[in-house]
């Protein structure tokens, strides 16, 4: 019963837009930074992972992500 009302408040929640989990810590204009100045050369991905407080393996992450869009900006 419970798992039953979990699910529909859950559902409800979805159909009115919202969605759960963390928010990210980074926004799209700051995740394009990060991949533009790493894939530029001007710095290393260990300094923008310092300058945004965020571990190397994430600026990894999001310069992999980068490489793999098609170029639509």
């Amino acid at each position: 019963m419970i798992r039953e009302r979990n699910s529909a408040g859950l559902a409800l929640a979805r159909s009115e837009g919202r969605i759960g989990g963390r928010r990210k810590k980074l926004n799209p204009k700051m995740r394009l930074e990060i991949a533009e100045s790493v894939l530029s050369g001007r710095k290393s991905a260990a300094e923008m992972a310092r300058l945004y407080v965020v571990s190397q393996p994430a600026v990894s992450r999001i310069v992999a992500e980068h490489r793999r869009q098609p170029a639509e900006r």
